[in-house]
């Protein structure tokens, strides 16, 4: 069973700010939901140069060998605004993504992650500019990010961050909705145990 801990991962930086769920994956690829193989159509428009995936987009960064195999992703504010679509987390994740490191995120798009165990960091701006100029001078370098330490160690620093206790215990332990419901299993039977009985002759008990 994964449980989040920590990660240590290869950075690409992807210096744009404002990136909509639209970039991340396009609306033509959201034919199913099962999660699994989005990964290949990741930032799709801005990896290739046709609509076959044959001319790959050598200017785009993820594009660039040294970050073939990055898990970690460095970003600018407001990332995962636009569409509510869930299948631009199942498209980081399925590429291979584990931490995105933003100033800020959208709502939806922070929840949807949460909801699918990938940790996102929001850190200050002054330190979002600080981590750009690391990775662009040390090309290539990875960081640990911490969770149980709540910390990012990148280079000589290590840089703290803030997460809901909830999501953190969450991700720490690999629990989701259905998982936090189990664990009290037995006050719901307890409850419906004790339904009276000219309750469950109602309609919506006996169908």
């Amino acid at each position: 069973m994964f449980k989040f801990t920590e990660h240590n991962g290869v950075v690409a930086p992807l210096n744009i700010s404002n990136i909509d769920t639209d970039a991340i994956i396009p609306k033509q690829f959201l034919q199913k939901v099962n999660k699994i193989g989005f990964g290949k159509y990741l930032f799709h428009d801005w990896r290739f140069i046709d609509k076959n995936q044959l001319k790959i987009n050598p200017n785009f960064i993820l594009n660039n060998y040294v970050y073939k195999n990055a898990s970690i992703l460095l970003t600018r504010g407001n990332f995962g605004c636009g569409s509510s679509r869930e299948h631009a987390v199942w498209s980081l994740l399925d590429y291979g993504f584990k931490v995105i490191i933003s100033s800020s995120f959208s709502d939806i798009f922070f929840n949807n992650s949460f909801n699918n165990k990938l940790l996102l960091v929001v850190l200050e701006k002054k330190h979002i500019d600080y981590l750009f100029n690391l990775v662009d001078t040390k090309i290539g370098i990875s960081f640990n990010v911490s969770l149980i330490n709540k910390k990012i160690t990148a280079g000589d620093l290590d840089i703290p961050f803030q997460i809901d206790d909830f999501q953190r215990l969450c991700l720490l332990n690999n629990w989701d909705n259905i998982d936090l419901t189990m664990k009290i299993n037995h006050k719901i039977k307890s409850y419906e145990d004790n339904i009276s009985s000219f309750l469950l002759e109602r309609q919506e008990f006996t169908s």
